[in-house]
């Protein structure tokens, strides 16, 4: 399969050196070309700023971008490439923002989190597959098949419900060991000493339904040790982790009221 890919962010980079273990990357596409470049020369491919210079003969064509420019590179893409097979990579795109421009469109989502500094393990990582044609999606999902052991035939609608969820799941709670930091740093005592704790509670998650895992103050009602850390942070002038302090413990309350009736 050749393919080339319109991005050269942490996805396309992602993307771009999973798949070139198999199969043959002919085109990185930036429109800073020195980005292009560089990608390229990790997969041995060629790197273009123009869409209009991504040839036509390849088998697949993979949007990896922000997702407010998908539409404006679809309507290109269109335009120069009309009869090549096209996917984005978005979580919360829906594939009509394709569909409307270009009749053979797909998505590719891998539900991940990407960072240059790491790599990923594509193997256990989800692939959600989408197209507009049967045969399409039939191509798609073959080549997730080869990349990991979790594929899904999602629609976008579902696919959004997992995008919104995976906000929830990683990126705010990556911003708690944000804050967390941030407490443990006033006071300079060692962050770490917290790893255990944060590794417990992500496989206590993943292991039993998390409403049933709930511990802590507001868990068990207990308004004197909730006082007592609002006015740590007030003493300290650190006002955002008082606000998102009490947010969160009052939405704990009463999911936890609410459905058990105690605390």
């Amino acid at each position: 399969m050749r393919i080339s890919l319109i991005g050269s962010g942490r996805v396309a980079t992602h993307l771009a050196k999973v798949l070139a273990r198999s199969y043959q990357i002919v085109q990185i596409y930036s429109r800073q070309y020195t980005h292009a470049e560089q990608l390229a020369e990790k997969v041995k491919a060629q790197a273009v700023n123009q869409i209009e210079y991504i040839q036509s003969d390849i088998d697949l064509l993979i949007i990896a971008v922000s997702d407010q420019s998908i539409a404006q590179v679809i309507e290109q893409v269109a335009k120069y490439l009309p009869n090549v097979l096209t996917v984005h990579t978005s979580g919360s795109t829906d594939l009509c923002v394709l569909t409307q421009f270009h009749t053979r469109s797909g998505v590719f989502y891998p539900l991940q989190t990407f960072s240059l500094e790491r790599e990923v393990d594509w193997s256990t990582t989800p692939l959600f597959v989408e197209a507009s044609t049967a045969q399409d999606l039939a191509i798609l999902n073959d080549l997730a098949q080869s990349l990991s052991q979790s594929v899904y035939l999602y629609s976008s609608a579902q696919r959004l419900s997992l995008h919104l969820a995976a906000v929830f799941a990683c990126n705010f709670s990556n911003y708690c060991y944000d804050m967390a930091k941030q407490v443990t740093d006033a006071q300079q005592v060692d962050f770490s000493l917290l790893y255990p704790l944060i590794l417990e509670t992500a496989h206590k998650a993943t292991q039993n339904d998390p409403r049933r895992m709930q511990t802590g103050p507001a868990m068990r009602g207990d308004q004197h040790i909730l006082q007592m850390h609002q006015t740590m942070l007030e003493s300290a002038r650190q006002d955002e982790l008082k606000s998102a302090y009490t947010l969160l413990n009052e939405q704990i309350l009463q999911r936890h009221q609410a459905q058990d009736g105690v605390y």
